[in-house]
């Protein structure tokens, strides 16, 4: 029987308490790969929101597939390869499959970090992976080292080894452009993350004192996306996130405090973001939770 979903309270509680917003299922992944999550470097706090430290240890000829409900952000990431510079994705659902014994010391970007971190005039082609050559000669030694760093159980050790080149890069491309633009990015997001059911874009701009056209423009030309597509996202990585947690909730309850008017354009949205009906996420969520 689902229970009376309590609201405000589950919400906030969710985000103050180690949410793992957009990693789909999380409960499956619990013995497959350890997470960790760092926070950047105060001077990096503009354009660095995390840090994320994965690392695993398959058996021999085993794989797992992880999937991810991408955040409008670009990330960098420490791979086998090298550091790779990852705009935000253009598929609905990013999928890593994992294999053998690595890790991967990734930054999370913020709103419009990618932008301003790889010195763009636009906010990349969603989608797009390159070597992040904008790193300097000496990266690929360094993802090597953060990389072993992580393996072997130091994901802060991993990421004081990338701060220095991630801060060097911040050196060469922020601007006073860039900076403000940011400033002006993360009090938006702060307001949508908080934002009650039925904000609209109107009432975004409103509260953050700007009409509604300059806010899709900052949005267009610093993140990719638009002020309702950041909304209508943050939405459902909230609710995936709580019915991971409990996936017992009652999804009429659950769609009106994560901000919907009525349960079919939150089942609309669900489906198109995580690829199935909230009800069925739920089904799956409770069967790894029970394994």
């Amino acid at each position: 029987m689902r229970q009376v979903f309590d609201g405000g309270p589950a919400v906030k509680q969710a985000l103050e308490t180690g949410p793992t917003l957009g990693i789909v299922n999380p409960a499956r992944a619990r013995d497959r790969f350890a997470l960790a999550r760092v926070e950047p470097a105060e001077d990096l706090a503009d354009l660095v929101d995390w840090h994320w430290v994965i690392t695993w240890d398959l058996p021999p000829g085993a794989t797992f597939t992880q999937a991810v409900v991408p955040h409008p952000v670009g990330q960098v990431v420490a791979e086998d390869v090298g550091f790779l510079a990852y705009a935000m994705p253009a598929a609905a659902v990013d999928r890593r499959t994992l294999s053998g014994a690595s890790g991967v010391v990734g930054t999370k970007l913020r709103p419009g970090g990618y932008r301003a971190l790889l010195g763009l005039t636009h906010p990349g082609e969603r989608g797009a992976v390159e070597p992040a050559g904008f790193l300097g000669a000496t990266s690929a030694r360094a993802a090597a080292e953060a990389i072993d760093q992580a393996r072997d159980g130091g994901p802060d050790a991993a990421v004081r080894t990338a701060t220095p080149l991630l801060r060097a890069a911040a050196g060469r491309t922020r601007t006073p452009r860039s900076t403000a633009a940011l400033a002006a990015l993360a009090e938006a997001f702060a307001m949508i993350a908080d934002a009650v059911p039925g904000t609209t874009v109107a009432a975004l701009a409103a509260g953050l004192g700007t009409t509604p056209r300059s806010l899709q423009r900052l949005f267009a030309d610093w993140v990719g996306v638009s002020p309702k597509w950041v909304l209508q996202r943050h939405r459902v990585h909230l609710a995936a996130e709580l019915l991971g947690r409990d996936p017992g909730l009652d999804l009429a309850g659950l769609a009106a405090a994560v901000g919907y008017y009525d349960q079919a354009h939150f089942t609309g949205d669900f489906v198109r973001a995580v690829g199935v009906a909230p009800g069925e996420y739920a089904r799956s969520c409770a069967a790894a939770r029970g394994r």
